[in-house]
């Protein structure tokens, strides 16, 4: 990991603002000096910034200022990726995520002067500090705070084209700052929460890592430590953690689409990389990940998403518990089909995986006599015959659709009023990729262009878990402070604007 010591740039107060993202803005309170040379008595519940989003561990220096430390001292740090975390009460905690991942920190010094690291690594762009215990025959100060931040990026992207929109390039900046702190040394879903290798996001950060920071090491470590983890049936389990020593998170369901894009992934690492000695290492596993899907076809060939064994596995595709999943996961297993059928042509494989094509038809044919609507020419997903945003990103991305019916689709489902939108960037990753791959380019532009401009005017200066425009205070866990303000998953403008640069620099 690189290691660079930062400091705050200055004090800002906590303003509650009804315009402002979740409530709550802040204001500058003066220089960092003010707090340093003053009594904590008299500057308990004052806020530090940053100025930057950081990710790593921090050390502060406490000293008396008058008298003779006669009594311990007891004081809280907050920290906080956006204002409202540090404006929130976290109790009576309502979420259902741990309560510890938030992050407030009690300190008890018992001898003063003192410099004490937090054991834990943090992340966060504010600081609050509050002093909860002190005797009052004696006077003390915070002289320095500070962060040693890290990451495993050791290398500058290139730089956009001049004739690049300046919203564009901000997004690609803010892109390339979330996907900084989230290369670890593994690709972290987010640097607070919850700190380890998932597949899904994986697959996206090497998407975006291949086309600005080049870290191939990091990306054929994390293939490596989760293939080396497989679960005892053969198949690869959804997240992987690297402490004490590596494992799997025992116990969770088995998430079934992310199996599959890891062979997506690979196959995307070889050809950025060129590695094809680590490609032809784990090309047995990626075969085996192609058994499953063909377990759950029903006799009409689509996926049975409805599977006895349901409470054992997981269909994520979207933070949206409305979402119907059956059309989206037909498109995504012919998706993985596809890429692994190519993987292993690069590989001289094809005869090890020749089923592939005739399942891909198949289950090609079965969405499009059983999904699509030729009067609207939408594709419908489950009995409810719903219309998400979902359904029709992934029978664009696998092919299901054609150029023309692709294009029809993604228009039509924008004038949809009840077609289910996208809950999180995770998604909206996949619609504009589907935008691009039926050739709506402009659309594509204005959707990145819309939706990531949005966070960025409420504050973002790393993008976040899940976004919805209409609800700030959106979250998956029933408390929105413990959502991840720097997420892998949000970083994929960073991908779109470099890899299509006819479209998005122009």
């Amino acid at each position: 990991l690189v290691e660079t010591l930062k400091h705050p740039l200055k004090l800002v107060r906590l303003v509650a603002d009804s315009a402002a993202f979740q409530g709550w803005k802040t204001v500058d309170a003066g220089p960092v000096d003010s707090l340093y040379q003053a009594s904590l008595k008299t500057k308990t519940g004052t806020v530090l910034d940053f100025g930057e989003h950081m990710t790593g561990y921090v050390t502060f220096t406490m000293k008396a200022l008058r008298g003779t430390p006669d009594a311990p001292v007891r004081v809280k740090f907050t920290f906080g990726e956006v204002p409202a975390e540090l404006a929130t009460p976290f109790d009576p905690y309502t979420g259902d995520l741990s309560r510890a991942w938030l992050q407030d920190e009690v300190v008890t010094l018992t001898e003063l002067p003192a410099t004490l690291t937090i054991p834990r690594r943090l992340s966060f762009r504010y600081v609050k500090v509050d002093l909860l215990g002190a005797s009052a025959f004696f006077d003390l100060h915070l002289t320095d705070i500070s962060c040693r931040a890290t990451t495993s990026v050791r290398t500058i992207p290139q730089p956009l084209a001049a004739t690049t929109p300046p919203m564009l390039a901000k997004i690609d900046q803010i892109g390339l700052t979330t996907l900084k702190e989230c290369m670890q040394t593994v690709y972290e879903d987010g640097p607070k929460r919850d700190r380890r290798l998932w597949i899904g996001d994986l697959y996206l950060e090497s998407l975006a890592n291949a086309v600005s920071y080049k870290n191939h090491d990091l990306t054929k470590r994390c293939l490596y430590l989760l293939a080396g983890l497989t679960g005892d049936d053969g198949y690869l389990n959804s997240n992987v953690f690297e402490t004490p020593e590596p494992h799997p998170q025992r116990g969770a369901p088995f998430l079934f689409e992310y199996s599959l894009l890891y062979n997506v992934a690979l196959k995307e690492y070889l050809v950025a990389s060129g590695d094809r000695e680590t490609a032809l290492a784990l090309w047995p596993l990626a075969k085996k990940q192609m058994e499953n899907p063909v377990k759950r076809l029903l006799p009409n060939g689509l996926f049975d998403n409805v599977a006895k064994d349901k409470p054992y596995w997981w269909l994520f595709v979207d933070w949206k518990p409305e979402l119907d999943r059956q059309a989206s996961m037909q498109g995504i297993i012919i998706f993985s089909m596809q890429q692994t059928y190519d993987l292993a042509k690069l590989l001289g494989k094809e005869n090890e995986v020749a089923q592939l094509p005739g399942l891909i038809k198949t289950m090609t044919d079965a969405a499009r006599k059983q999904l699509l609507n030729p009067q609207t020419s939408l594709f419908m997903s489950g009995p409810s015959h719903q219309i998400s945003y979902a359904s029709q990103a992934w029978m664009v991305l696998s092919g299901v659709a054609t150029r023309a019916e692709g294009q029809r689709a993604l228009k039509a489902v924008a004038s949809t009023k009840d077609a289910v939108r996208p809950g999180a960037p995770y998604l909206y990753h996949y619609y504009i990729e589907a935008l691009l791959y039926c050739g709506l380019q402009q659309e594509a532009k204005e959707a990145l262009t819309t939706y990531w401009s949005g966070m960025i005017a409420k504050g973002a200066d790393t993008f976040w878990e899940v976004y919805d425009p209409t609800n700030d205070r959106l979250s998956p866990y029933k408390f929105f402070p413990v959502n991840s303000y720097c997420h892998a998953w949000s970083c994929t403008p960073v991908y779109f604007i470099r890899k299509y640069p006819d479209v998005f620099q122009r």
